[in-house]
């Protein structure tokens, strides 16, 4: 036990679970875990989840933990959870990061308590669409992780616009994502809602000048009804923007 994390590392490995680190020790999963907890407190290990436990090589150990990247995706096969990277997370990896997330952000398909460790702070989103939205493979020095595309990072900020700094800083993300595909946008904003595709809409108008928004257009008017507001904890006051049924209840502007 004492040679795990450097065994694991040799053979490129930096996660094991309970289980299986007692038979690479060839000893009883109930005698495991002295010799883990050893391996803490040592700062050879950590972990992020019960029965999951992650090496950190010695480039990592002043911090006592590693980037959440680096270990997202095997905790969550260990927690048996669908996932993807998100948010501002997802938009500083894709090069939006003019406002660096202070926490490490991931839509999952059931619930999953948020968690601090050392310097990494994991907070959870609960997203009952989860297999519908775009994602992509993304490489990462420990193997890979599912990272949400640009359109469903944009989709999923207007979506969760408190836990991405308002929506300036959402207005500030459009600025700076790069290229987009406006009709995934409009089929992944119809996954959520008409809303959800009102105020993507319009502050893609608003921030980009070198996109057709019609697809989103389109579904923006589609059934008519009352405007929607463009931050929904404000009242409904403020000039109507017609061309997305939203009324515009509060200034925007991105921060560049």
């Amino acid at each position: 036990m004492a040679d795990l994390s450097d065994a694991l590392l040799a053979e490129g490995r930096y996660w094991v679970t309970s289980e299986e680190a007692a038979r690479l020790a060839g000893i009883p999963t109930a005698h495991v875990y002295p010799g883990l907890q050893r391996l803490r407190n040592r700062g050879a290990m950590f972990s992020p989840a019960r029965g999951f436990h992650v090496v950190i090589p010695a480039e990592y150990r002043a911090w006592g933990v590693l980037p959440g990247e680096l270990f997202i995706d095997g905790m969550m096969q260990a927690l048996g959870r669908a996932y993807y990277v998100g948010l501002l997370t997802a938009a500083a990896m894709h090069g939006a990061a003019h406002q660096a997330p202070q926490v490490f952000q991931v839509m999952v398909d059931r619930h999953v308590a948020a968690r601090d460790i050392e310097r990494v702070r994991l907070r959870f989103y609960t997203n009952e669409h989860i297999g519908e939205m775009a994602t992509e493979e993304r490489q990462v020095d420990t193997g890979r992780i599912q990272l949400a595309t640009r359109e469903t990072t944009l989709v999923d900020l207007v979506v969760h616009p408190d836990d991405a700094g308002g929506l300036s800083n959402v207005a500030t993300v459009i600025v700076e994502i790069g290229a987009l595909d406006v009709p995934q946008l409009a089929r992944l904003a119809a996954i959520r809602s008409r809303s959800v595709a009102r105020r993507l809409g319009w502050l893609l108008d608003q921030h980009r000048d070198d996109l057709d928004l019609e697809p989103l257009r389109e579904l923006a008017r589609a059934g008519g009804g009352y405007p929607t507001r463009l931050v929904r904890a404000l009242p409904a006051r403020g000039p109507i923007d017609p061309r997305w049924n939203l009324q515009v209840n509060s200034d925007v502007e991105a921060d560049l």
